[in-house]
């Protein structure tokens, strides 16, 4: 790609909003039946909610597509309902007229969807998509910083990347794929080629990565175009393209509404390629061995709130029912009245009839707690 200049007024034509989940780091208030982009986490709005704006804010040409399990579709709907009501009359027009919930028959990672979504807007409009894809559970600060970020993603999308958005590490995060910066590709250094990719490191790898100034946290957001991405999957993973070619003599699908908002769901062609795709990340499908992997390094915060720690640090709404005596420096996040005496450095969650309470720093065992709590059946 050449070094020229990118303006930050390309257009995105679609955004996909990845929101499935299975609610497991923030038990018990999320779970498989109410992830954690369900929850608020400030002024009363979800995580669903604040992305669908970020993706309202990037002003789409085409589609806005939130793509979800087929369990959890109604409360999707329910969210998007609910955000109408508090947004401008052109953007409740525009959530009106081209957002779609795309319900998925089963789970199959973050691949498989994103092929879908190529599939299903290549249907709708015949022309060539530039796509933007955000999760649905993340904290983003400000937006306008992000639009441009988003804008600049576009513009190197659309020059044959694959983009990430490249989060300049706070500290030496274990919990983080990681990316290697390698040949800038933008006069302002913005924009560089991806030289690797790195698994979550361990402490000490974590370390020298920050220390390196080389490396910075992989976001889970992605732009490209759909032509490109399609072209990718076939190189890499025929099997999945294998998965979709009865899409070949497929038509646009039938909508049913669901409180308002238009959604996709038992839709036969994505049923049968269900059936065989290959379930894999879109990490380890495409961005780990295309040759033509770009980032843009983020100008926004980002902080994907993975645990009761990071939840903690940016949650606001006061708790009036919390009764503290002798305690210290303890969070409670709880749907009843909580009463603390000579405790510090604690977590209390109670929420539909289940406790957690765990110290400080120990969010990186709930994985492990909550698969105990599958065994004892809770």
């Amino acid at each position: 790609m050449s070094n020229k200049e990118i303006t930050d007024v390309t257009s995105i034509s679609d955004v996909i909003i990845l929101a499935g989940g299975f609610g497991e780091r923030l038990w018990p208030a999320s779970s498989p039946a109410f992830p954690k982009q369900f929850l608020s986490i400030k002024n009363g709005i979800s995580f669903l909610q604040t992305s669908i704006l970020r993706a309202l804010a990037v002003k789409p040409t085409g589609k806005i597509l939130i793509i979800t399990r087929e369990d959890i579709q109604n409360v999707v709907a329910q969210h998007c309902e609910t955000l109408k009501k508090q947004v401008s009359a052109e953007q409740q027009k525009k959530m009106q007229e081209d957002l779609y919930i795309l319900a998925e028959p089963c789970a199959r990672h973050t691949c498989a969807p994103l092929v879908l979504a190529c599939k299903l807007l290549h249907l709708f409009d015949k022309n060539e998509h530039t796509m933007l894809v955000l999760t649905s559970d993340h904290i983003i600060e400000p937006e306008a910083n992000f639009v441009a970020d988003c804008y600049k993603a576009a513009e190197v999308a659309k020059q044959g990347n694959f983009v990430c958005f490249a989060i300049p590490p706070t500290e030496p995060a274990t919990g983080y794929g990681y990316i290697k910066h390698g040949e800038n590709i933008h006069t302002d250094g913005s924009v560089f080629k991806i030289a690797q990719f790195k698994e979550k490191p361990d402490a000490d790898t974590a370390k020298q990565y920050l220390a390196s100034g080389q490396y910075s946290w992989n976001s889970g957001m992605f732009a490209f175009m759909d032509t490109f991405f399609l072209n990718e999957i076939q190189t890499y993973e025929s099997t999945i393209a294998d998965s979709f070619k009865n899409f070949e003599n497929a038509s646009a699908p039938d909508c049913t509404l669901i409180n308002g908002t238009k959604c996709i769901s038992q839709w036969q062609p994505m049923v049968e390629s269900y059936k065989t795709v290959k379930a894999i990340a879109v990490d380890n499908a495409i961005a780990e061995r295309t040759q033509k992997a770009a980032a843009v390094k983020a100008s926004f915060t980002w902080d994907d709130v993975g645990c009761w720690d990071a939840f903690e640090k940016h949650y606001t709404s006061e708790n009036d029912k919390i009764v503290s005596v002798k305690s210290k420096n303890n969070f409670v996040y709880s749907d009843i009245p909580v009463a603390l005496c000579g405790v510090e450095d604690i977590i209390v969650v109670i929420k539909d009839g289940k406790a957690l309470v765990m110290k400080k720093g120990s969010s990186g065992s709930m994985r492990e707690l909550v698969t105990e709590i599958k065994n004892v059946k809770l």
